[in-house]
């Protein structure tokens, strides 16, 4: 088994909230495939997140605490993928440069 440097960090979750890992060299083989598929959408539901976010704070259209409450929850679970999926492109981005 390789170091856990080495492993891809997948963009789930395993029981318990634990992160899950691949460990394989085929960047093309299914598991991999879906993984770049769920990332990309990860990225995109925060990018219209953000925007929709702007837009209320913006305009100030939010009727109480509740809103404002589910808006930055909805703001810290795409900030939370969007840091699994930017440390796990980190780790693969590091492991293929040597300096």
């Amino acid at each position: 088994m390789r170091v856990q440097d080495e492993l891809r960090l997948l963009p789930w979750t395993g029981p318990e909230g634990k992160p899950c890992y691949l460990s394989t060299d085929d960047h093309d083989g299914y598991v991999a495939r879906l993984a770049d598929h769920i990332e990309a959408m990860q990225l995109g539901a925060a990018t219209k997140l953000r925007e929709d976010a702007l837009e209320v704070l913006e305009d100030r259209d939010f009727d109480d605490d509740e809103d404002m409450a589910l808006l930055a929850a909805r703001l810290a679970g795409a900030l939370g993928d969007v840091l699994r999926v930017a440390n796990s492109r980190g780790h693969r981005l590091a492991k293929h440069q040597s300096f």
